[in-house]
C-alpha cells in the first residue's frame, strides 16, 4: 500500500488509526503503519496523543523475526462511556457502552404518552446514577428513534440541561453503526444493517462511517418500491416494501385471517401481535409461517436490490422483527442473494444476525456517542452544552 503523509492530530489520520485498532483486538505500531498506509513518525505521534487522552493503551508485547518484542495497542474500554436512548412505541431503552461497543449498563422503562426533553433527561439522571459511572466519563447521549418522533432540536435543550454533549439520530442509522462497531467489523468492508420494526430501513457504513445522505435520510429501505402498481404508500409511492414486509403490514394480514387471528389472539398492540405471530410460525404453526416467510420474501426482494446497488458485502438483520424470527428472514435473504446477486460470483455476501436485535438501536446510540468523541469526523457533531 503506497504510503500518504497526513497530520498526525489530523481528525482522518485519528479516525483511522482508531478503527484499526478496534478491529484488530491488539495491534503493533508497525502494523499499525503497514494497514493504515501511514508513516512511522505520523503513526508514532497519533499513538502517543490517543495514550494520552486514554483511548488506546499498550496491552502486551508479540514476539518481532527482527529484534525486541514489538508492544501491542488496544483500545482502553472502561476510560469512556456512552449512553444511548432508543424511543420505542411505548418504552424507552436505555444503554451504556465502552469504548469498545461492549454493554456495561441497560434499562428499559414504560413510556407513558409522547417524549419530550424534560422525560429524558430525567431518565437519563436516574439511568446513569443506577450505574454509578463517572461522569466526567460519559462523553455523551445520542436520542434514536423513527425519524419523524423527534425533533433535532431537542439535542440544544438536553444538552444545556444535562451539561453533556447530545445526538439525535434515526434508529435504523444508529443500529448499523452498533453493529459495526461491536463486532469490530473491518472499516474496509462496504456494511449494511437492516432494521425490521412497524417500519423497515436500513443503515449503511462505509469507510468507518455511516452514509447519511444530502439530507440524512439515506438508508430508507421501507420506501424502495418492490410493486409498480401496488398498494398505496402514506410517503406518495406505491408498492413500498414497508407495505408488505413491516411488523404493521405483516399482522395486517395476519389479522384478516379470523381463525389465525382468533387462534393466536392477535389483538393488542401491533408488537404483542408480531411477536405471537412470529412465536408460532418458528414452532411449526403452518399457517402463521406463511405469513411471515412471505413478508421475508418481500423483504429479501428489497434487500437484494439494495445489495446489488451498493455492491455490500456483509449485511446483519436486527430489530425487534428479528428477535423471534429473524432465522427465516436470515434464511430467505440468503437463497434469494446466493440465486440473484449481481456479485455473488466475485464476492460472498454475509448475512448475519444480531444477537441483540431489540437492543440494537440503543446500542447504536451509544456507540455513536462513543465514536464521536474518539473518532471525530465519522459522525455529527455532538451538540455541546452552552457555556
Amino acid at each position: 500500500m503506497a504510503r500518504r503523509e497526513a497530520p498526525a492530530a489530523g481528525p482522518g489520520s485519528r479516525a483511522l488509526v482508531v478503527d484499526v485498532v478496534r478491529s484488530a483486538v491488539a495491534v503493533s505500531r508497525v502494523e499499525l503503519a503497514e494497514l493504515t498506509g501511514l508513516t512511522q513518525p505520523s503513526i508514532s505521534l497519533i499513538v502517543r496523543d490517543l495514550i494520552a487522552d486514554g483511548v488506546i493503551l499498550e496491552s502486551g508485547s508479540a514476539d518481532s523475526v527482527r529484534g525486541a518484542p514489538r508492544k501491542l495497542l488496544a483500545i482502553a474500554p472502561g476510560s469512556r462511556f456512552g449512553i444511548g436512548f432508543h424511543l420505542g412505541p411505548d418504552t424507552v431503552t436505555s444503554v451504556a457502552v465502552d469504548l469498545t461497543g461492549g454493554v456495561v449498563g441497560r434499562e428499559v422503562v414504560p413510556l407513558d404518552g409522547s417524549p419530550d426533553p424534560d422525560l429524558l433527561a430525567a431518565r437519563f439522571d436516574d439511568f446513569a446514577a443506577g450505574l454509578d459511572l463517572p461522569r466526567d466519563r460519559v462523553e455523551g447521549l445520542a436520542v434514536v428513534a423513527p425519524a419523524a418522533r423527534v425533533s433535532p432540536e431537542w439535542a440544544t435543550v438536553l444538552s444545556g440541561r444535562l451539561g453533556i454533549p447530545v445526538l439525535i439520530e434515526n434508529d435504523s442509522a444508529a443500529a448499523a453503526l452498533g453493529e459495526f462497531w461491536s463486532r469490530r467489523v473491518s472499516r474496509d468492508q462496504s456494511f449494511g444493517c437492516v432494521y425490521l420494526s412497524t417500519g423497515v430501513g436500513a443503515g449503511l457504513v462505509f469507510g468507518g462511517a455511516l452514509f447519511r445522505g444530502t439530507s440524512f435520510d439515506a438508508g430508507e429501505l421501507g420506501h424502495l418500491s418492490i410493486a409498480y402498481d401496488g398498494r398505496p404508500c402514506p410517503c406518495g409511492n406505491t408498492g413500498c416494501v414497508e407495505r408488505y414486509a413491516s411488523m404493521a403490514a405483516t399482522v395486517e394480514a395476519a389479522r384478516a385471517d379470523q381463525d389465525l387471528s382468533s387462534r393466536l389472539r392477535l389483538g393488542g398492540s401491533v408488537s404483542s401481535a408480531y411477536d405471537a405471530l412470529a412465536r408460532a410460525a418458528v414452532s411449526g404453526d403452518h399457517a402463521a409461517f406463511e405469513f411471515v416467510d412471505q413478508a421475508a420474501a418481500y423483504l429479501a426482494v428489497a434487500v437484494t436490490s439494495m445489495v446489488n446497488l451498493l455492491d455490500l458485502g456483509r449485511l446483519v438483520l436486527t430489530g425487534p422483527g428479528m428477535a423471534v424470527a429473524g432465522s427465516i428472514y436470515a434464511r430467505r435473504l440468503r437463497t434469494h442473494l446466493a440465486a440473484t446477486a449481481h456479485a455473488r460470483h466475485r464476492h460472498e455476501i454475509t448475512v448475519d444476525l444480531s444477537a441483540q436485535p431489540r437492543d440494537a438501536a440503543a446500542i447504536g446510540a451509544a456507540a455513536l456517542v462513543v465514536q464521536a468523541s474518539i473518532a471525530p469526523g465519522h459522525t455529527p457533531s455532538l451538540t455541546a452544552p452552552s457555556r
